[in-house]
C-alpha cells in the first residue's frame, strides 16, 4: 500500500502498531532526508513514501536550517560604526570622517543640524531612511566652535583609520578603513583650535572634594553650622591650559572655592563621578556663581605620589618640592590628568611641572571684588572694553597679554618680586629707545607656548616651525640688545637721581641669565636652512584656492541630497581636485616646502628628478618633430595614467610614424594615445617625486624632534619674552598717562596723593574732560574713612579707584597718582552696587548681607575694604543699624583699612568716639543763578544733603513729580526736626568694642 506525502504535523502524529518496537532513525539521516521537504512548491515530479516507513516515537530536535534562516538586517558599515560610537560616547556629538567629509547620522542630526545651520539629507538603507548631515573636513574648527563653545557640547571625532593588510581578512576582507574616536573635544581640552581666544588662558579645572557635599537646604537650616562646615572642609584644586602647558595646583577650603574659581576663570570643571548623584544646582553654586560646564570622571588607578604624573610632564617635579603637595592636590591633579588622557585618547602631551599656589603668595581678590571692581569685564554687560584690564593692556604679544591677565587677578605679596618688576618697568620707562627696540622685536614673535604645545601633541606644520625659528632669532637679538645696554649704561649707575634703579642692573642680568639660546639657536638655524619659504607661500595660495572649491562642492553635495536632486553623492566622499577631473601636464616647477639641499638624500633626489624632467623635455621635443605637431603634450590623469595628447589640426594626422603608439581616444579636435617611452619615463618621474616627498617628511620629522628636545628651554625663554612685553606695556602706559612708580612697604597704611581712577580717567580724556584727583591716607591714625555726599558726586568712584591703585601697585605696574606709598595688602574686599540674585532666590538686601558677612569674617588688619551704601536695601532704621554694626566691627575687630560710603548721615554722629575713624565728604557747588555743579574733591567733614532731587531733574523726571517730591521732603524734614527736639533730653548710647571682649 502506498500513501501520499503527509504534512509534518500528520506525519509526526502517526501511531506505531501495538507491540511494535520503536526504531531510531539512522544516524545523520534527519540532516539529509526530511520527509516534509520531499516535494517543494512548483516541483515537476512527485515522490511517495509508505506509512510504515515513517519513524516511530519522538523525533530528536533538529538544528536550525541555514538555508531557511534570514540574515539580520544591519546598517551599512559606516553607519553601524557611527552608531556604535554614539552608544559608547553617550554625552557627545559624534562626527564621523568619511573621505573628505565629517558626517552625523540618526537622531543627533535632527537635534543638532538645525542649531549649526547644516542641511539635513536622507540616506536610504535596508532598515529605512537615515537622517544625515555633513560638512567638508576643512570646516571642522568652524563647527567645533559652534558645538563646543556656543552650544556647550562635547564632540567625539571619529577618524577613518586605514586597516593594515594583515587585519583585513579578520574584518571582512573588503573594508579599507576602520572608524575610531581619536579625540573628544570639550571646552577645557582645546589645544590649537583657531577659535580659541589668544589673549586668554583656556583652563580646565579639577576639584577634589573630601566626603559628601552638604544638602542644598543646609545654608538656610543652620547658617552658622553651614559656614563652619564650608571653612573646615578641605578641597584640592588642579588646573591646566592644554594650549600652553601651564599646570597649577592649590589646597584650599570649600568656602574659598567660588573666589578661586572666579580668579582662575576655567572654561570647564571636572569632578569625580561619586558626585554625579548630588543636586547639580547645589554643586554649581559651590563651585561658581557663573554657569560653567561641569563633567564627571572616574579615575580607575588613583595616583599615590606625584611621580605618577611624570609621563605627562616635560620634566619630573624636583624631589625637594614633592613633599609640598598635599594629598588633596595630588588627588585633584590625578583626576585632571586622567580626564585629559581620556579626552585626548591616543595623543601624547607634555605639560610643564605643576606650580603649587598658596594663599600667602598672592593678594586675595574675592569673586565679588573681581566683579565689582570690573577687573576683567564690566559690571553692566560683562564686556572687556571698559574693564581695568582693557585700560592697561598694551602688550604686543598674545602670551604677554595672558601673563598680564594672570598677574592682575593675583597680585604678588612679595616685596622682592614686586620691586624686580617695577625696576624693569622703570628702566623701560626711562629708556625710550630701548623700549621701542624691544617692542619692535616682540611684534615679530609668535606664541611660543602654544606652538610648543602643538608639537608636543604631534601636531605643528612647517609654518609653525618657521614661526618658532623666527621667535628664537628675536630672542638672540634681544639678548644682544640687553647685554649691550648694560655695558653702555654702567656710568649712569653712578649718577644721582637713579634711586629706583638696581645698583648693578640685577633685574637685567636675571633676564639674560634665564635666556638659554645655544641649542634652540641651532635648531632655529636648521629649520630656516631646511624650509623653503617661497615654496611654502606658493603652497598656501594653492591650498586656499582648493579649499574654496572644496567648500562649494560640499555645499552642492548637501543641497543635492537634501532636495532629492540627483547630484554628487554623499556616499562617495572623495573630493576630486583638478588632477582627478582632467589630465594635467607634469610641470617641472612642482611645489616643494623643503629646500633642495635640506639633506644629502633630498639633494640627490632633486638631481635625479631634474635629469628625468630634462629627459621628458627631450622626448616631447622628439615626438613633436616626428609627428610634426607642436601641440603635443605629455600628460597624466588618474583614470588614464601617462599618455600623449594632441589637439587642433595636428589631431588630423596619423601616428604611423610612432612604433607602439596606441590610440585611447580621439575627437575631431583632439587625439590621445599611449606610448611606452612616455609611460616608462612618467613612472620614473612619479617614483622620483615620491622619494622627494618621503625625504621631505623625514626631514620635517627630524626638525620637529629637534624642537621637542628643546621644549623646556624654549618655554623658559618664552617666559622672558612675556615679562619684557608686560614691562614695556606698563612703561609705555606710564609715559602716555602720567603714571608714577608706587612705593611698596611692609606697613599697614596708604598714602596716595592725587589718585585717579584708571578707567574713568581714560574715558574722560577721550571726551576732552579732566578727572578730579583725590588723596587717600588711611592707615595708622585714620584706618576708616566714613564718606558722605550727594548722589553722583564721586563717592563710589573714589572707593574703587583706591582699590584699583592698590591692585596695580602689587601687580608691579605704575599707578595713576602723583605719589603712592602703599603697605602690602593681603586681601581686597568690596561691597558696592546692588543687584538681586533670583537664580539663587536671594533678594538685593540678602546679597548685600552675604557680601558684608564675608568681609567681616575674613578681613584682617592688613586687608583693604571698600563698602558702599551698606543697608540701603531695607528700611532706613534697619539700614542705619546694619551700617553701624559693620563700621563697629571693622574698627574694633578687623582693624582693616576701609573706605565706607553712606547716605545715612546719622552714622557720622554715632561713630564720633571711634578714634581711628575720620569723616570725609563730597559736595555740590550752587551758583547764584541757580545752576550747580558737582565738587568731586574730597574734603573733611559731613555732608548731610544728598541732593537727590537735583539728580532726579538731571535724569529727566517730570517736573510735576519733582515738585511733589520737594513738598514731601520738606514735610519729612520738619517732622524729623520736631521729633529730634522732643527727644533732645535723651542721650543714646551705642555699643562699643567691649561687646567683643
Amino acid at each position: 500500500m502506498r500513501a501520499r506525502v503527509l504534512p509534518l504535523r500528520a506525519a509526526c502524529s502517526v501511531h506505531r502498531p501495538l507491540g511494535a518496537s520503536a526504531r531510531a532513525p539512522p544516524s545523520g539521516l534527519i540532516y539529509y532526508r526530511r520527509p516534509w521537504r520531499l516535494q517543494s512548491r512548483g516541483a515537476k515530479t512527485k515522490s511517495t513514501i509508505v506509512a510504515s516507513s515513517l519513524y516511530q516515537g519522538a523525533l530528536p530536535a533538529l538544528p536550525p536550517d541555514e538555508s531557511d534562516s534570514v540574515p539580520a538586517k544591519t546598517y551599512p558599515t559606516v553607519l553601524q560604526q557611527h552608531l556604535n560610537n554614539v552608544r559608547t560616547f553617550k554625552d557627545c556629538v559624534v562626527l564621523t570622517r568619511v573621505g573628505d567629509f565629517y558626517e552625523m547620522y540618526f537622531d543627533q542630526v535632527e537635534e543638532f543640524a538645525p542649531q549649526v545651520n547644516l542641511k539635513i539629507a536622507k540616506r536610504a538603507t535596508t532598515l529605512g531612511d537615515v537622517s544625515m548631515a555633513g560638512f567638508q573636513h576643512t570646516q571642522l574648527e568652524r563647527y567645533l566652535k559652534m558645538f563646543v563653545q556656543d552650544l556647550g557640547k562635547q564632540v567625539a571625532i571619529s577618524e577613518q583609520v586605514r586597516i593594515p593588510e594583515s587585519e583585513r581578512s579578520r574584518k571582512g576582507g573588503s573594508m579599507l578603513f576602520d572608524r575610531r574616536v581619536t579625540r573628544v573635544v570639550t571646552a577645557g581640552t582645546l589645544i590649537d583650535e583657531s577659535f580659541m581666544n589668544p589673549f586668554e588662558n583656556n583652563y580646565l579645572l579639577a576639584v577634589h572634594f573630601v566626603g559628601a557635599l552638604p544638602a542644598s537646604s543646609a545654608a538656610t537650616d543652620d547658617r552658622a553650622a553651614y559656614e563652619r562646615y564650608r571653612r573646615s572642609t578641605k578641597i584640592g584644586l588642579s588646573w591646566v591650559d592644554l594650549s600652553s602647558g601651564d599646570f597649577f595646583t592649590q589646597a584650599s577650603d570649600l568656602a574659598s572655592l567660588p573666589s578661586l574659581a572666579a580668579r582662575i576663570g576655567p572654561k570647564e570643571v571636572v569632578v569625580d563621578t561619586s558626585l554625579e548623584g548630588t543636586d547639580q544646582s547645589q554643586l554649581q553654586r559651590l563651585i561658581s556663581d557663573a554657569p560653567l560646564p561641569i563633567h564627571f570622571h572616574h579615575v580607575h588607578q588613583p595616583a599615590t605620589t606625584i611621580n605618577d604624573w611624570e609621563s605627562m610632564l616635560e620634566r619630573p617635579v624636583p624631589a625637594s618640592e614633592q613633599g609640598n603637595f598635599t594629598a588633596f592636590e595630588i588627588s585633584a591633579g590625578t583626576l585632571l590628568l586622567d580626564y585629559v588622557q581620556d579626552k585626548l585618547r591616543d595623543a601624547k602631551i607634555q605639560l610643564q611641572p605643576p606650580v603649587r599656589r598658596t594663599d600667602d603668595e598672592y593678594m586675595s581678590i574675592d569673586k565679588q571684588s573681581l566683579r565689582n571692581l570690573e577687573i576683567r569685564s564690566t559690571l553692566r554687560d560683562g564686556a572687556f572694553q571698559g574693564s581695568l584690564l582693557h585700560a592697561i593692556r598694551h602688550t604686543v604679544t598674545t602670551s604677554g597679554a595672558r601673563l598680564l591677565s594672570q598677574r592682575i587677578v593675583s597680585p604678588s605679596m612679595s616685596l622682592s618680586i614686586i620691586n624686580d618688576r617695577l625696576d624693569l618697568v622703570q628702566e623701560m620707562h626711562d629708556q625710550d629707545a630701548l623700549r621701542e627696540d624691544i617692542m619692535a622685536l616682540l611684534r615679530r614673535t609668535h606664541d611660543t607656548y602654544r606652538l610648543m604645545q602643538k608639537f608636543s601633541v604631534g601636531k605643528g606644520d612647517a609654518d609653525d616651525l618657521l614661526g618658532l625659528a623666527r621667535t628664537v632669532d628675536v630672542m638672540q637679538q634681544l639678548s644682544t640688545i640687553l647685554h649691550q645696554h648694560i655695558l653702555d649704561n654702567q656710568d649712569r649707575l653712578l649718577e644721582a637721581g637713579s634711586q629706583h634703579v638696581s645698583a648693578d642692573f640685577t633685574f637685567l642680568w636675571d633676564i639674560l641669565g634665564r635666556l638659554d639660546l645655544d641649542r634652540p639657536g641651532k635648531a632655529a638655524k636648521n629649520i630656516q636652512n631646511a624650509i623653503d619659504e617661497d615654496g611654502l607661500n606658493r603652497q598656501h595660495i594653492v591650498d586656499e584656492a582648493t579649499g574654496t572649491q572644496a567648500e562649494q562642492m560640499a555645499e552642492d553635495v548637501i543641497s543635492a541630497d537634501a532636495t532629492g536632486v540627483k547630484g554628487p553623492s554623499l556616499a562617495r566622499r572623495s573630493l576630486r581636485g583638478p588632477v582627478d577631473d582632467k589630465a594635467v601636464d607634469t610641470k617641472p616647477d612642482e611645489i616643494w616646502i623643503m629646500r633642495r639641499n635640506a639633506s644629502p638624500t633630498l639633494e640627490r633626489a632633486h638631481g635625479d628628478l631634474d635629469q628625468l624632467m630634462e629627459a621628458k623635455s627631450e622626448l616631447a621635443h622628439k615626438l613633436r618633430k616626428e609627428l610634426r605637431s607642436e601641440s603635443l603634450t605629455l600628460k597624466w590623469s588618474a583614470q588614464l595614467g601617462h599618455f600623449c595628447h594632441i589637439k587642433g589640426r595636428d589631431a588630423q594626422g596619423t601616428l604611423a610614424a610612432l612604433a607602439g603608439a596606441r590610440i585611447i581616444g580621439s575627437t575631431k579636435s583632439t587625439k590621445s594615445f599611449y606610448l611606452a617611452d612616455w609611460t616608462h619615463l612618467g613612472v620614473r618621474i612619479d617614483d622620483s617625486k615620491l622619494r622627494i616627498r618621503t625625504e621631505e617628511e623625514r626631514v620635517f620629522g627630524k626638525l620637529r624632534a629637534e624642537v621637542l628636545e628643546n621644549l623646556m628651554k624654549l618655554r623658559r625663554n618664552a617666559a622672558v619674552l612675556d615679562e619684557l612685553d608686560v614691562a614695556c606695556s606698563s612703561a609705555m602706559l606710564a609715559k602716555n598717562r602720567n603714571l608714577v612708580r608706587p612705593i611698596l612697604t611692609n606697613g599697614t597704611s596708604h598714602k596716595i596723593i592725587g589718585g585717579r581712577h584708571p578707567t574713568v580717567d581714560v574715558g574722560l580724556k577721550e571726551q576732552g574732560r579732566s578727572f578730579t584727583t583725590n588723596d587717600c591716607s588711611v592707615g595708622e591714625r585714620e584706618k576708616i574713612y566714613l564718606i558722605t555726599g550727594p548722589n553722583m558726586a564721586g563717592k563710589s568712584t573714589y572707593l574703587r579707584q583706591n582699590a584699583l591703585i592698590t591692585i596695580l601697585a602689587q601687580t608691579g605696574c605704575f599707578v595713576p597718582a602723583e605719589y603712592a606709598e602703599i603697605g602690602l595688602v593681603d586681601k581686597i574686599f568690596s561691597r558696592v552696587g546692588s543687584a538681586d540674585n533670583l537664580y539663587q532666590d536671594q533678594s538685593t538686601f540678602m546679597v548685600e548681607m552675604l557680601e558684608a558677612a564675608e568681609i567681616l569674617k575674613q578681613a584682617t588688619s592688613r586687608s583693604f575694604v571698600i563698602m558702599d551704601e551698606v543697608g540701603r536695601g531695607t528700611t532706613p532704621e534697619d539700614g542705619v543699624a546694619v551700617g553701624y554694626a559693620c563700621l563697629h566691627h571693622l574698627h574694633h575687630v578687623n582693624q582693616s583699612r576701609a573706605l565706607f560710603a553712606t547716605h545715612f548721615h546719622a552714622l557720622a554722629d554715632m561713630t564720633l568716639d571711634f578714634e581711628n575713624l575720620a569723616c570725609y565728604c563730597t559736595s555740590v557747588v550752587e551758583e547764584e543763578d541757580g545752576t550747580w555743579t558737582y565738587a568731586h574733591k574730597l574734603r573733611k567733614g559731613v555732608n548731610r544733603a544728598s541732593h537727590a532731587l537735583k539728580v532726579a531733574r538731571l535724569a529727566g523726571m517730570p517736573e510735576r513729580a519733582i515738585e511733589v517730591a520737594g513738598e514731601v521732603l520738606v514735610t519729612l524734614q520738619q517732622t524729623r526736626r520736631g521729633r529730634d527736639d522732643d527727644n533732645s533730653h535723651l542721650n543714646p548710647v551705642f555699643p562699643n568694642k567691649k561687646v567683643y571682649a
